[in-house]
């Protein structure tokens, strides 16, 4: 295999004075020998499911996310609401489904909507997806540091919580630099145990609750209704907890960058979206339902939720199952968090792989390990980003105060960071499937799968976009700089934009590859 320095920079000889489809074929990369080519048929359903859904990170989802929607969100509505997000993500892989089986690409959203709108704005989404799963490792990092930095305070061992982070970024660099093989079973691990401890917790406590199983929690009129409060407790806002359903399911919708990994990739990709977003759905639904089950009122458990959240799950843990349940969800949420930000790191460095490969970025990023067939350099990459976020946190807010810095701060808001930007580009997703087939496969333009869906949820993801900018104090946990989160996040998007409207003046045969470059030899 030759040097993929020029990879992408150029069509395919013949290439020249063709056009239409003709042209957009050339761009196949099956049988180009200038480009270094990730892991053939690695991995199978198990292996993509285990890749995508611990980036949704179940455990983390509950205990992070179910708190402060039963405290400051709807209430009694918290399952409903994850009632409601099932079916709009539902809906939304309908259409993502059908654009999966056309193009083949590591590159996912930026792919499809280079196809779908244009090379321009799919250059500008790239940039921004780049940016969303690189800051999410880097928030899982806080969140990881932040309870790892608990669990050993228990045991007397005091670590700065920046150590503990950048220790998290310096094991995913060594996990991810092998084998994609490696990293499905390291993450399935962790994603299996966390299912099986939550799946006991749901059990334990349906089996014992009784008469605290109220129906009223999983009607989704009730997630549109905020929690009443009264007395000593808050107020709380529909719109806050229907934004931590939909936030609990960010990972899910990797699935396309692992195509050309994957054994069967029109087969694969739809079916692990759809077990996915539905698998999880009705698991986030049961388990919380079953956290609400566990206290005695709604009030009761809005009172945990809004001055003892960590503590959440661990009270209903120990009264129904005993302390052994708790302390496996203490360490547990720890091993998730770090499972989470391996996920995201992958999808990071496959989408610097895509780019790189196509000359958008520096086309070293675009190889691939000469034994493992990793994206070596672009996870390398990746890994020093993460390094430089944390580093950057822990020099700018401290590190003596764990909860504030590694937690609200770097966790939380640079979820809230990448957040906006996944959904301003599932949004986006959802116009470029309908166009793509109204303009390219106008004899397979569905009324459902390629109108009415895409139609729904972009609808969903900008009324859910709506909620996040409403509630940004809030999610932002106060700090005033929050507000500047969906500005950089412009300001991203812009600079790619930029660049492909440069490129298509000045470098054309670079231009023309944006995101064009897919494999249909697997």
């Amino acid at each position: 295999m030759t040097d993929v320095t020029a990879a992408g920079s150029h069509a395919p000889a013949g290439a020249e004075g063709r056009t239409g489809s003709d042209r957009a074929s050339m761009y196949d990369v099956s049988q180009r020998e200038d480009v270094h080519f990730l892991h053939k048929h690695a991995v199978g359903l198990m292996g993509v499911l285990f890749l995508t859904v611990t980036g949704s990170a179940p455990i983390s989802a509950m205990l992070f996310n179910v708190p402060i929607s039963v405290g400051f969100g709807n209430g009694i509505g918290t399952p409903g609401g994850f009632v409601f997000a099932t079916v709009v993500l539902a809906i939304f892989s309908v259409g993502y489904c059908t654009m999966a089986g056309k193009i083949t690409a590591a590159g996912g959203f930026y792919s499809f909507i280079s196809h779908g709108l244009g090379r321009e704005l799919g250059l500008g989404t790239a940039f921004a997806s780049v940016v969303a799963y690189s800051v999410f490792e880097a928030s899982l990092a806080g969140g990881f540091a932040y309870f790892l930095n608990l669990k050993l305070a228990q045991h007397g061992v005091e670590i700065r919580w920046f150590w503990l982070a950048l220790g998290m970024v310096a094991l995913i660099a060594l996990l991810t630099y092998f084998d994609i093989r490696f990293s499905a079973r390291v993450l399935g691990l962790a994603l299996v145990a966390e299912v099986i401890i939550l799946l006991v917790f749901d059990g334990g406590i349906f089996f014992q609750s009784g008469n605290h199983v109220a129906a009223a929690a999983i009607n989704p009129v009730n997630a549109f209704k905020g929690f009443k409060g009264g007395g000593k407790l808050a107020v709380g806002g529909a719109g806050v907890g229907i934004f931590f359903a939909f936030w609990s399911w960010v990972g899910f919708e990797m699935a396309p960058n692992y195509a050309e990994e994957s054994k069967d990739p029109k087969r694969i990709v739809p079916l692990s979206m759809y077990i996915s977003v539905i698998g999880l759905g009705i698991f986030y639904t049961l388990t919380a339902w079953a956290v609400i089950s566990g206290y005695s009122s709604i009030h009761a458990a809005a009172n945990v939720a809004q001055n003892n959240s960590a503590n959440f799950f661990f009270i209903p843990a120990q009264a129904f199952l005993g302390t052994w349940a708790k302390d496996i969800l203490s360490y547990l949420i720890i091993t998730g968090s770090f499972a989470c930000g391996m996920a995201f790191h992958n999808t990071a460095a496959r989408y610097f792989y895509s780019l790189g490969r196509e000359r958008v970025l520096p086309a070293a990023l675009g190889r691939t390990h000469h034994r493992w067939k990793s994206p070596h350099i672009a996870t390398l990459t990746q890994s020093a980003i993460a390094a430089f976020i944390v580093l950057l946190f822990a020099l700018f807010t401290g590190t003596h105060n764990p909860n504030s810095e590694a937690y609200l701060q770097l966790y939380g808001l640079m979820a809230v960071m990448g957040v906006i930007i996944i959904l301003a580009v599932q949004a986006v997703v959802s116009i470029a499937i309908w166009n793509y087939f109204r303009t390219h496969h106008p004899d397979e333009h569905n009324v459902w799968k390629t109108v009415l869906a895409p139609a729904i949820s972009f609808v969903g993801q900008a009324v859910v976009l709506y909620l996040l900018f409403k509630n940004l104090n809030f999610l932002g946990s106060g700090f005033h700089y929050a507000n500047y989160l969906g500005p950089i996040d412009a300001v991203v998007f812009v600079v790619g934009l930029a660049g492909a409207f440069y490129w298509k003046q000045r470098d054309r045969q670079r231009f023309d590859a944006v995101g064009r470059l897919i494999n249909d030899g697997i």
